[in-house]
């Protein structure tokens, strides 16, 4: 079963600690890297800016999710988190750098399909306002 560790949401409750960054220099170094494996260039490079709580990148007819707290993979059909794709056979560039892609099965799966005891308080108020239908939504989102 997949753990959503503290931070997945990109929330904390004030009183928790802080929450630790995947810098933009990793991620891009990994979608250059995939790039290189795929044949293709590397788009567009986003960096997390409020409310997303995640890098994206373009590499071909990808995109590239990069969660901003926990060094996790996702791929999608457009930037956000709407519908989620099945990693190409270049992912693991990411993989050997560390990052954890997730499957489409795993992103699109009910938050109750993982283990999600690790989540704060902060991140469960926010999970309960917006009601997110899938693992993906909760973890790659741009809540305010």
């Amino acid at each position: 079963m997949f753990r959503l560790e503290r931070g997945a949401t990109g929330f904390r409750h004030g009183r928790e600690p802080e929450l630790p960054e995947v810098p933009l220099r990793r991620f891009r170094a990994g979608c250059h890297e995939a790039a290189r494996r795929a044949g293709v260039a590397v788009e567009q490079i986003r960096e997390r800016a409020y409310p997303r709580d995640y890098h994206s990148a373009v590499i071909g007819p990808f995109v590239v999710l990069c969660h901003a707290v926990h060094p996790w993979i996702a791929f999608a059909e457009e930037d956000g988190p709407g519908t989620f794709s099945d990693p190409p056979a270049w992912a693991t560039a990411y993989t050997d750098m560390g990052f954890v892609v997730m499957s489409r099965e795993l992103l699109d799966s009910p938050l109750g399909d993982v283990d999600t005891t690790a989540l704060g308080k902060g991140e469960w108020m926010q999970i309960h306002s917006w009601r997110p239908e899938s693992t993906g939504q909760a973890v790659f989102n741009s809540w305010d």
